[in-house]
């Protein structure tokens, strides 16, 4: 997976990032739990290190979601 800088600092982040939004809202009523996670768990297996999440994608629901996800790691 490539990388890229992140703005003017140091930190180096895939070039791909996964969009979380649809996880927790935004297109309807949130998806299954465990299925996320395990997207989510797929993404980093394969490379990616840049996840997008916002407050508005479900009122902190969704940042809780990518950190449990990515607590292991």
């Amino acid at each position: 997976m490539q990388k890229r800088k992140l703005g003017k600092s140091n930190l180096e982040v895939s070039a791909l990032g996964l969009g979380c939004m649809g996880m927790s809202s935004g297109f309807g009523p949130p998806s299954d739990k465990k299925e996320m996670i395990g997207v989510i768990h797929k993404a980093v297996e394969i490379g990616f290190t840049f996840f997008d999440t916002a407050e508005v994608y479900g009122f902190h629901a969704n940042e809780e979601l990518v950190g449990e996800a990515l607590e292991p790691f």
